[in-house]
């Protein structure tokens, strides 16, 4: 099969070529795919919208059951003018993912001596292979530890760690005793971390003393320990823990423990305990705390490896993920267990196209949505063998990633990779095309999906040997999601067509609420277009039912009645030779009601220059809410808590133009 074809219709709007190219699989690569050909995929895709209940009944089938399904596998309300909104899958089941993910794989499967993580650290000479049953004795270690500390069945744990093994062993320590995980980046600053703890009501905070992210250190006990002095002053009794490989000094462990578990049970009875739980890796100067910190080793030690699970219900909450709103205040993503669980077992599968002796990498971090679905659970619940790591990509040299992939593959070239991923922002076609020939080779091809963090996992996406690739497209929904495009009135448009992106009809892996607000939950996602799931993305569907993400419907520009979309105008800027970033934003003009307001990022050694202003103006994942409020010169920003380095802030507002665009 030849690995590019060309379509020569002009008519298709949007940001890619007049001449379309599409791209297929080399033959080869994928023989003995899971979904092999197109018609495949549409066979399955058609079982899973007409068939449902017969189609997850077959998938759940690869799992364990404490107990069956008493009612229909999936139950649902998404029209706010019939009631409370709601998704019920496999109601009655009982299950533990913790045990599907681990117990199974080395009990059933015999995996046990399969390498889980290939852990490597920031610095090189930092890394550990991690079979499943050493995972599995490690969860079952801390799932003991954390009874220890009163932690039961529902109750919420804040987990503020780097990329290290603690941070798997901690959410899967969760899961298995049915305590409820909330992860918090570790690089969010105290406020934030603050509001996720108090918001969500956590008993358990786990964290470490300090994380270095290329040569550059963060205290995260400091940070952590200012959170819990937040949270004191907002009248929340707080109790501190720290996990080192140092000894105690100056007072025995075990009498150690027992003060500070008395101190919990008293805390516990007036009001809820946070406990900051930390792995000391980097043996820094660390604010302790000695009414309540308590080193993790001595809290481990002597701890059994063997914990039975607690069989939880289908529909009992797994995890709370927070992520930024349009108004600044982080919203807690409530996922359950069993939807959960199927869902991202089997985009993993069907997405990477993933067998047995594969070696996976995802680069993300696992305090994101991408982390918890694509390293974790979808990964471990295929048995699969994965990278796990701490540092940036470019240190301590460019060439880390190659160094990965020779150490875990065993050659010294990029033949070895099968499947490339992106997700995020709507990657544009020149970006798509560089990361298809210079990193896959013209070999591999690029899935570019599309989802959220409350989605659960991929909602669309190509399959790797089945669907020809159009660069820049999200190409065709997953199994079970039926995507729509509704108008600004909520009519449902057919064939080519531009507007929202809605979902008539939940699939197992989509959230299941905001953690103690219903209102905003229906007001956020069902209230604008009752009956569908609003993305709160616009999309583009073309002549072959391609979806293409133009981005936030927010983020729409309306310029002199004319609607414009801020991917396409950003992918109309990165394809001048010296842009390398671009993002754009509106703010208000006198005449055109909105005009644009563009944030370049040039290539190295390029000039910005009035020349090239006006070339950019002729060509017409940055955060767009700040960018938006930056350029209407609005200093009240909400949340920053979601940007790499909130001081580029600053520097925006000290050079912005006050000049319409």
């Amino acid at each position: 099969m030849s690995p590019v074809s060309v379509s020569t219709n002009r008519d298709i709007p949007g940001p890619q070529e007049p001449e379309e190219k599409t791209y297929h699989p080399s033959n080869g690569l994928f023989t003995d795919a899971h979904v092999p050909d197109f018609d495949a995929y549409l066979a399955l895709y058609k079982k899973s919208t007409e068939e449902p209940e017969e189609f997850w009944a077959d998938v759940a089938q690869e799992f364990y059951w404490k107990k069956p399904p008493s009612g229909p596998m999936l139950q649902y309300n998404f029209d706010v003018n019939k009631g409370n909104i709601y998704i019920k899958f496999m109601e009655g089941a009982k299950t533990n993912i913790c045990y599907n993910v681990l117990d199974r794989n080395v009990h059933e499967r015999n995996l046990g001596e399969k390498v889980a993580y290939y852990w490597e650290g920031n610095s090189p000479d930092h890394h550990q292979n991690i079979t499943y049953n050493q995972l599995l004795r490690s969860v079952c270690r801390c799932a003991n530890a954390l009874k220890l500390l009163g932690v039961k069945k529902g109750d919420r744990v804040a987990i503020y760690l780097p990329m290290i093994p603690e941070l798997v062993y901690t959410m899967l320590a969760c899961a298995r005793i049915g305590a409820v995980h909330s992860i918090v980046f570790a690089g969010f600053s105290s406020e934030s971390l603050c509001e996720r703890i108090m918001d969500a009501q956590c008993n358990i905070l786990v964290t470490a003393d300090g994380v270095y992210r290329g040569d550059k250190l963060i205290n995260l006990k400091k940070i952590a320990s200012e959170a819990l002095e937040r949270c004191k002053e907002r009248y929340v009794p707080v109790c501190c823990s720290l996990l080192s490989e140092e000894p105690l000094t100056n007072t025995d462990a075990s009498d150690k423990l027992q003060v500070a578990l008395k101190l919990m049970t008293i805390l516990l009875f007036l009001l809820c305990v946070c406990v900051c739980v930390c792995v000391c890796v980097r043996a820094l100067q660390t604010p302790w705390d000695e009414s309540c910190d308590i080193w993790w080793d001595d809290l481990m030690d002597g701890v059994s490896d063997e914990c039975e699970p607690e069989w939880m219900d289908s529909e009992d909450p797994l995890f709370i993920l927070y992520t930024s709103g349009s108004t600044g205040k982080p919203k807690g993503v409530l996922h359950t267990v069993t939807g959960y669980m199927l869902y991202t077992s089997l985009t993993f599968k069907y997405v990477f196209d993933y067998h047995h002796d594969d070696v996976y990498w995802c680069t993300a971090d696992i305090g994101w949505i991408t982390g918890h679905s694509y390293i974790t659970y979808g990964p471990l619940a295929n048995g699969a063998t994965s990278v796990l790591f701490e540092g940036v990509p470019v240190y301590p040299h460019v060439a880390r990633t190659h160094t990965h992939t020779h150490t875990h593959t065993h050659t010294h070239t990029h033949s070895c990779l099968r499947v490339l991923g992106t997700v995020g922002e709507p990657i544009n076609p020149e970006a798509w095309l560089w990361y298809y020939e210079v990193v896959g080779q013209q070999r591999c091809l690029v899935i570019d999906t599309f989802w959220q963090t409350e989605t659960g996992g991929h909602v669309l996406t190509p399959l790797p040997a089945a669907t020809p690739l159009k660069p820049g497209s999200a190409t065709c929904p997953f199994f079970g999601v039926q995507p729509a495009v509704l108008n600004e009135h909520g009519e449902e448009l057919e064939g080519e067509a531009e507007g929202y992106l809605v979902f008539r009809k939940p699939w197992p892996g989509i959230m299941r609420g905001v953690y103690g607000n219903q209102e905003r939950f229906e007001s956020t996602y069902f209230r604008k277009f009752p009956g569908f799931y609003v993305t709160g993305d616009g999309c583009r569907r073309d002549k072959d039912g391609y979806y293409w993400i133009t981005g936030r419907i927010d983020d729409m520009l309306n310029v002199s009645g004319h609607l414009l979309s801020t991917a396409e105008v950003e992918a109309a800027l990165t394809e001048h030779p010296s842009v390398a970033e671009a993002a754009v934003v509106s703010r208000p003009h006198a005449v055109k009601g909105e005009c644009l307001y563009c944030f370049v990022t040039l290539k190295d050694h390029k000039e910005f220059n009035r020349t090239l202003m006006e070339e950019l103006k002729r060509k017409g994942k940055i955060m767009r809410r700040v960018l938006r409020q930056i350029a209407r010169n609005e200093k009240d920003l909400g949340d920053l808590s979601t940007l790499a380095d909130p001081k580029v802030v600053e520097v925006l507002f000290s050079q912005r133009c006050e000049a319409a665009a």
